[in-house]
């Protein structure tokens, strides 16, 4: 179990490169989201989101206990599931993933009310929560942007 806990909350191992796991573990989340969305009607990616929504929770609480340490830097499930959301009702194009993840990314460095508060929720809800939040940010200025590109006949 000690194992597919850690898989599962490093996103493969992503969370153990050096440098920028977060990042790198936010391509993973941009990847599902492509490979879902791909399939084709949208309720597999809202299925498999909700999917990995349940198993980031609880792979980023247990993992906290596993690895002895609040939001170990090397948890990135919370920024696969954040960065999926920021994406979800969005069109499949190279161009949407790109602005989703920079707006993620955005989102979650800079914190925005209530992000920073919601990271002091107890164990995996805690961890994920916070980039969850910056999800739902990066996903309605995603929306906009994709509205206005459409309204001014550019998209």
């Amino acid at each position: 179990m000690r194992k597919f806990v850690l898989i599962s909350a490093t996103a493969g191992g992503v969370g153990y490169l050096p440098g920028a796991p977060g990042t790198a573990g936010s391509v993973v989340g941009v990847g599902i989201w492509a490979a879902l969305a791909g399939l084709g009607p949208a309720p597999a990616v809202w299925i498999g989101g909700g999917a990995l929504l349940v198993l980031s929770v609880w792979a980023a609480g247990r993992a906290e206990a596993e690895l002895g340490r609040r939001d170990d830097p090397r948890i990135v499930i919370d920024e696969v599931a954040g960065s999926l959301l920021a994406l979800l009702a969005l069109p499949l194009s190279w161009e949407t993933a790109l602005v989703g993840f920079a707006l993620f990314r955005l989102f979650d460095i800079a914190k925005p009310p209530p992000c920073r508060r919601l990271e002091r929720l107890p164990g995996g809800l805690g961890v994920v929560a916070d980039d969850l939040m910056a999800g739902v940010y990066a996903n309605l200025a995603g929306q906009l942007l994709w509205r206005v590109a459409l309204s001014e006949g550019l998209g």
